[in-house]
């Protein structure tokens, strides 16, 4: 053990006792689940009959990743149990809704433990994986070595390292060795990340972003109807996963662009639900209404917050365009792929480096519009939508462009599906339940987390 995992590992052990303040503290706030707080202390199992693969995810951004790669992994092998282990509330209900039909009976979910060598080991002793699959940046030590210590394969897909982490990581190279030699596949998103693993030491390969083989998102097609019924004639026009400080730009922007556009809608679904108090506030005078309210967008409505979980998919087919947040202020942006698999024009700003690949495709065959940094960030925004509403064949056009991007590596889950299935020894099964998905993949030659974990969801 290098000094550095050494000191971590006692450092987790002294913190034990005052975690569980913590979490109830977290729990008041809606970040923990109460009733499920003993599974942050690795309690809970359930372990199913049979091969069993464990898949942890972050958060939303993770989980919604591996949807298809779960899909994939199903198909394949239709003896083998999942348990998807998470981090927050919204990632655990989000998983709820989003599992792919005929594996909701196969996919447990728990809350990860805590970074604590007991619990840890609790956790692995009560669930007992036969491989287990890490989503893009979860280096956890104490876990990635319990793991290892009793054998079991680990892989890391859809990696992601930024170049902060890699400074930040490579002041400790004895440590950063320690968390990635026990990976036996290291899959990042991009050429750039796997490098950056390599650099440290990881034995990494791209075989190209799961985000691009994930799912359109879903929609309530009677709401749709129904909404669509109740904004005929309006130019609608969307601002996505806002983060705080753009809900006032975008409310500005409304001002701006009302007097032009009569009967405009703006509706503003800010990335974090329990924040639509607070947003619906920052939008007055304009008359707003709280879809968690049960208010819907009438006639004199100005500003529709759609302040709940798992509708963001409703939002961009009712909308003209969208603009998608966390870019206008320097948090890096969200994912602009979600309205390009849906036809819906994006438009983003200048922060996006959690995306910048992706943002950079679409931004080399035309599909999307990036909004300057400048003074007045309101008027750029209400310039960017004013055109976009009153020139839809140019929308349409850079819709078509982004779809296709949106397209690409539809094949990848089933790739990384068959280069996991022999840590399993699922190949003669996986065989012979094979239902016609023809991905190949290679042979494969044999407060409690570190790193600086990057937030991009």
């Amino acid at each position: 053990m290098t000094p550095l995992a050494c000191i971590w590992h006692w450092a987790a052990t002294a913190a034990a006792p005052v975690l569980p303040v913590y979490l109830r503290r977290r729990a008041r706030r809606g970040k923990e689940v109460p009733d499920r707080l003993r599974e942050r202390f690795g309690a809970g199992a359930a372990r199913p009959d049979g091969p069993l693969l464990w898949l942890h995810a972050a958060s939303v951004g993770e989980t919604v990743s591996i949807l298809p790669l779960l899909d994939a992994l199903g198909h394949a092998a239709p003896g083998l149990s999942f348990l998807v282990t998470t981090g927050t509330v919204t990632s655990a209900t989000l998983l709820g809704r989003r599992l792919p039909a005929g594996l909701a009976g196969r996919v447990a979910h728990r809350f990860v433990p805590l970074d604590v060598p007991r619990w840890v080991r609790r956790f692995l002793d009560g669930w007992r994986p036969d491989a287990a699959i890490f989503v893009e940046s979860e280096l956890w030590p104490n876990l990635i070595a319990a793991t290892a210590r009793r054998d079991i394969p680990l892989v890391l897909v859809n990696g992601r390292m930024s170049e902060v982490s890699r400074r930040w990581w490579g002041r400790a190279p004895g440590l950063a060795r320690r968390v990635l030699d026990p990976f036996v596949l290291v899959l990042a998103q991009t050429e750039a990340d796997a490098a950056r693993y390599r650099a440290l030491g990881g034995a990494a390969q791209c075989w190209g972003n799961l985000k691009y083989a994930a799912p359109p998102l879903p929609v309530d097609a009677a709401e749709l109807a129904r909404l669509r019924g109740l904004v005929a004639g309006r130019p609608v026009w969307l601002a996505a996963s806002t983060h705080p400080g753009e809900e006032a730009i975008v409310f500005a922007a409304h001002r701006r662009l009302a007097p032009a556009h009569p009967g405009l809608l703006t509706i503003v679904v800010p990335r974090h639900p329990e924040r639509g108090t607070e947003v619906a506030a920052i939008g007055a005078p304009l008359r707003v209404a709280r879809r968690a309210a049960g208010q819907d967008p009438m006639a004199a409505t100005d500003v529709l917050v759609a302040d709940t979980l798992g509708e963001l998919g409703l939002f961009y087919r009712l909308a003209s365009l969208a603009f998608v947040g966390g870019s206008l202020v320097p948090h890096g942006g969200q994912n602009p792929l979600e309205p390009a698999r849906l036809g819906c024009p994006v438009l983003l700003g200048p922060h996006a480096w959690n995306f910048a690949e992706i943002v950079e495709r679409l931004t080399t065959v035309g599909g999307l519009t990036r909004i300057a940094a400048g003074a007045d960030p309101a008027a750029t925004l209400a310039e960017a939508v004013s055109d976009m509403l009153t020139s839809p064949d140019r929308g349409r056009a850079q819709a078509e462009a982004a779809a296709g991007i949106a397209a690409e590596e539809a094949g990848l889950p089933e790739r990384i599906a068959a280069a996991l299935l022999p840590l399993l020894s699922l190949r003669d099964e996986a065989a012979a339940a094979s239902d016609g998905r023809d991905g190949v993949g290679p042979e494969m030659s044999g407060p409690l987390g570190t790193g600086i974990v990057d937030d991009r969801n």
